[in-house]
């Protein structure tokens, strides 16, 4: 009886009117954090100022959890702009500014995260700054050299690092910091021969590329998101993007989003000089991405949400849908498990085949997006019709039930239990955050996030972790 009121107590009804169940306030932010583009529109809305009031309300009770999950945020799952933001709410937060300098030294990974994370602040909360960020920014500029700085220095931005140096009055410690302050305040620092500084100067061609090419001048992202421009131009030296590109160092170090790589293979499609050496390279640097995620063992039901609601963009510059994210990670995860049946559902279920020897990406291209209401339902029901016996069921959705089922999906899975495996585990990786779950309870792991490193929780959580919220709450990085 315990356990029934206890779910009982956290029922709700989602954005669509459907019975689902409610996170708490960690779980709640956690899954909007993880999934967002910040202030960019989802299919049911913007949820910008929903996630910063979130934040703002646990900051008062347990600021620790905010301070690690940014830094999670932007170490693990390399978020930026979000983590910009929720550092300059705990910097304003009067609960939290004992942990501003160490939260401004893990975001400030590269030089423009301090004029964007200064940028946010005064855009929201205005002036003045409060003494611990001005001291926080003024140290991270001296994490970097003059050349590095001048690379982000440019540009029509509302905050440069001469402003910076003007709010925070940075002491330099060094001979080498008191130069750069000065170059900083004269507006002198040397110009960044950057690879868009050289294709604007003398256009999109073939030999600018191959200069850069061979220079060295692109880096690893630039290289993934020019890779059809570059293809364009037909380089000589193109075998050098290739080996870069599919470089198990560059590639862990350059910590790219899964997605980024199924854009880059999207864009490059059709182009007269492509050749299959382009898509087996984007096809190996995913597949290094995830090779230290531990295998799943036993018997996987894999289930994708191609629902209308998940063809909306991620952002309004991107073509990159959230049904891509899940059709990706789909094919991730039938990787990751010896064996597996798998599922995409809308108003209908359709099962596909997901072939162990496909690359990723191709697998994940392969499968049928047709839009359509959502019900969650469907995977279970399937189970039960069949009694196929499972170890996992791992759910890739919004969430946004509204189809169907009337009752919340955790009825099917405790039906399942009873019938067919008491031991099922239930994984619902959330990836829009709009906040409800329809599953709750023992077996039950609700994750979030578009990295290949949500798929580490369902080995972690099965082997023992309580959740992913109880890893952060922990989180030291």
């Amino acid at each position: 009886m315990a356990k029934f009121n206890k779910n009982i107590k956290y029922s709700t009804k989602n954005l669509c009117g459907h019975d689902a169940y409610a996170m708490n306030m960690k779980e709640l932010l956690v899954t909007q954090v993880l999934t967002s583009m910040f202030c960019e529109e989802k299919f049911y809305g913007d949820n910008t100022e929903t996630l910063l009031g979130v934040a703002n309300e646990i900051l008062d009770s347990d600021a620790k959890f905010v301070v690690n999950l940014v830094k999670y945020c932007r170490k693990e799952m390399h978020l930026r702009s979000v983590s910009h933001a929720l550092t300059a709410l705990i910097a304003y937060n009067v609960n939290s500014k004992e942990y501003i300098k160490e939260v401004v030294d893990c975001v400030t990974e590269r030089p423009d995260d301090i004029t964007e994370i200064l940028a946010f602040y005064i855009d929201v909360f205005g002036k003045p700054i409060p003494n611990g960020l001005k001291k926080a920014l003024g140290l991270a500029i001296g994490k970097f050299n003059a050349y590095s700085i001048s690379k982000y220095n440019g540009g029509n931005k509302s905050v440069k690092f001469r402003d910076v140096l003007k709010i925070a009055h940075p002491v330099p410690k060094t001979k080498e910091q008191e130069e750069l302050f000065n170059m900083i305040a004269t507006d002198t620092l040397p110009i960044a021969e950057r690879w868009e500084t050289e294709v604007s100067k003398y256009g999109n061609k073939k030999e600018i590329w191959e200069k850069l090419i061979d220079d060295n001048k692109l880096g690893y992202m630039a290289m993934l998101r020019n890779l059809r421009n570059i293809i364009n131009a037909n380089p000589y030296n193109i075998d050098k993007v290739y080996e870069k590109l599919s470089n198990k160092e560059e590639i862990l170090k350059s910590k790219q989003l899964p997605f980024r790589f199924l854009s880059a293979y999207l864009q490059i499609i059709g182009l007269e000089n492509v050749t299959s050496k382009a898509f087996d390279t984007l096809e190996t640097a995913i597949s290094y991405s995830m090779e230290n995620i531990p295998k799943l063992s036993g018997k996987t039901i894999i289930a994708i949400d191609t629902s209308g609601s998940m063809r909306y963009p991620i952002s309004r510059s991107s073509t990159i849908e959230c049904s891509d994210i899940a059709c990706l990670l789909g094919a991730m995860v039938s990787k990751l498990s010896d064996e597996n049946i798998a599922y995409t559902f809308n108003t209908e279920l359709r099962k596909i085949i997901l072939q162990k020897n496909n690359g990723i990406i191709s697998s994940a291209l392969d499968i049928p997006v047709s839009g359509g209401g959502t019900d969650i339902s469907l995977p279970l029901i399937e189970m039960l019709d069949k009694q196929i016996y499972a170890d996992r069921l791992i759910l890739l959705s919004d969430n946004m039930m509204n189809y169907g089922y009337r009752k919340t999906c955790q009825h099917l899975a405790q039906k399942y239990r009873e019938q067919v495996n008491p031991n099922l585990w239930v994984h619902a990786i959330d990836l829009q955050g709009y906040g409800t779950q329809q599953f709750i309870g023992k077996q039950t792991n609700i994750i979030a996030g578009w990295s290949e490193q949500v798929l580490e929780f369902i080995y972690m959580v099965e082997k023992g972790m309580a959740s992913q919220v109880e890893y952060i709450e922990n989180y030291n990085g």
